[in-house]
């Protein structure tokens, strides 16, 4: 008969963390940490080190050829899994984690799970999160995506691919639904962007959408405090003569789908229009006033 070695479990005392006259717990079973709701969380140090004793799987790389970025808001459900494919796109990966006002314990799992983990008390907003985040990244390559969305390793590696072969911006060939009578606002902006940019073939793909990969070069050109605004990244890096292609497609629309009631329009449209207007006036300010476009045989001057 086969004989197992007994492994001790910390007790109730070092594992829980109260919340009023509450003790949240954390079930260890099979690997697995589950909370416990019933109010605000306060983590205690026991806890931290139960944690990070029992789950690290894995460590981020010390000297890592690719950074991936996760901006992360109250994502407990799907972290560790985003967090252990994203640590299988390359043997030398470091994962950053932004914490950006989550208060479901989201930031503990990443770090149980082996991530570096940047947080923030109050909400930064995803694409400030991904700023901050490459401010912090020490690859050669950086891969962004998102906390919520499980996308496979498999899936994510023609990112780095595309990245490692020469390319400086390798963008997710998503371009939104456009074969319907009325196409989404931010669908049309994303194409809108492109055609401005003479870069009609890129479609509808964007760094607004992830996954995308940027290389060293690109980060240096562009500087990280524009990635906290997509659009205009993507502005800057085809204005700089960066190297910018499709890679695969990952249809991020049916992975996460906006949630709103019926007749009410989506929170993040008008932040996103705002965003690609911004971009439109950069390209301007750079070109003229009419973005670098001829007037061919137009002669305005005679009917002013």
């Amino acid at each position: 008969m086969r004989r197992y070695k007994r492994i001790r479990r910390p007790n109730r005392s070092q594992m829980g963390v109260r919340s009023g006259k509450r003790t949240e717990s954390f079930s260890l079973s099979r690997g697995r940490r589950r909370i416990r709701r019933g109010g605000s969380l306060r983590y205690n140090s026991s806890m931290r080190k139960a944690l990070s004793r029992r789950n690290k799987w894995w460590m981020s790389h010390p000297h890592p050829i690719v950074s991936v970025i996760i901006p992360v808001m109250n994502e407990r459900r799907t972290i560790a899994k985003v967090i252990h494919e994203a640590s299988r796109v390359h043997p030398e990966t470091e994962v950053i984690v932004v914490s950006n006002g989550s208060s479901d314990g989201s930031d503990l799992l990443a770090e149980g799970a082996g991530a570096h983990v940047i947080r923030h008390a109050n909400p930064l907003g995803h694409d400030v999160g991904r700023a901050k985040g490459a401010e912090a990244a020490k690859g050669e390559i950086l891969l962004f995506i998102d906390g919520d969305m499980i996308i496979p390793a498999e899936r994510l590696k023609p990112f780095i691919k595309a990245v490692a072969a020469g390319v400086d911006v390798a963008l997710n060939d998503y371009s939104g639904p456009t074969n319907r009578r009325y196409v989404h606002r931010v669908v049309l902006a994303k194409h809108t962007l492109n055609a401005l940019l003479s870069r009609s073939d890129l479609k509808g793909a964007s760094m607004t959408a992830v996954p995308h990969a940027l290389s060293r070069r690109a980060v240096d050109a562009m500087g990280t405090d524009c990635l906290s605004i997509p659009p205009l990244a993507h502005a800057k890096a085809v204005h700089q003569g960066l190297r910018m292609e499709r890679t695969v497609s990952i249809d991020v629309g049916r992975l996460n789908p906006i949630r709103t009631k019926q007749d009410e329009q989506d929170p993040l449209t008008a932040l996103i229009d705002n965003d690609h207007l911004q971009s439109v006036r950069w390209i301007i300010d750079q070109t003229d006033n009419r973005g670098g476009y001829t007037d061919l045989n137009r002669q305005r001057h005679l009917v002013r």
